[in-house]
């Protein structure tokens, strides 16, 4: 494939403590406190049914925690904070629930939780937009600038230290996960119903 010589890559550290991507996720994750806070008196309210709630949880706050969110590249510790968020959210929504034996109110477990949802939790949602949107970049012709960066090579040497995770690795692992990581996935991609269902393997996909 010929590259645009005037099309020059070059290397970042995306997970550097005080890099672009680090700052990114931090403003991210502000603004997604902030609309989660506007609306808990709601998700708490005794006037409304669960699954009102979990709408508006999903109409409201994920639209503004996963703005852009196709483009991220995340460490295992960001997707922590990420589903520690949503339980957060979750146990809100359900409250704690009183012990048949004690009599006490006890907090919910995390499985709990996850089976009383009974959705896609957040780093699901977040592994199949990233993998619907690699599927669209590899359909892509090679004059537009996206295609190049995903299949180009940078011209300059990578930094010193260990190389943080980049957005193709995380395609890799998401597909490794549903055993697809060692095909051509940019040859796969190209057939569109074959990756739709891809998508739909990762999106429901559950694990611990």
């Amino acid at each position: 494939m010929a590259i645009n010589p005037f099309f020059k890559l070059q290397f970042i550290q995306p997970q550097e403590k005080h890099g672009i991507q680090f700052k990114y996720f931090s403003a991210i994750t502000l603004k997604g406190n902030v609309c989660y806070h506007s609306v808990q008196n709601l998700l708490s309210s005794r006037l409304l049914s669960k699954n009102l709630k979990i709408k508006i949880y999903r109409t409201i706050n994920l639209p503004v925690f996963l703005y852009g969110c196709e483009t991220w590249s995340l460490a295992l510790q960001e997707e922590r904070k990420l589903r520690m968020f949503e339980n957060m959210v979750l146990r809100r929504i359900f409250e704690p629930r009183r012990d048949n034996v004690t009599g006490e109110r006890r907090r919910l477990h995390n499985e709990g939780l996850n089976d009383l949802y009974a959705k896609p939790n957040i780093v699901r949602v977040i592994k199949s937009r990233r993998i619907r949107w690699a599927g669209h970049v590899a359909r892509m012709g090679e004059e537009r600038g996206v295609y190049r960066v995903l299949l180009g090579k940078p011209e300059e040497r990578r930094p010193l230290g260990r190389p943080g995770r980049r957005w193709v690795d995380n395609i890799r692992i998401d597909l490794q996960e549903v055993r697809r990581g060692y095909m051509d996935w940019n040859g796969l991609a190209q057939d569109r119903d074959s990756w739709r269902t891809l998508v739909s393997a990762v999106m429901n996909l559950r694990v611990p």
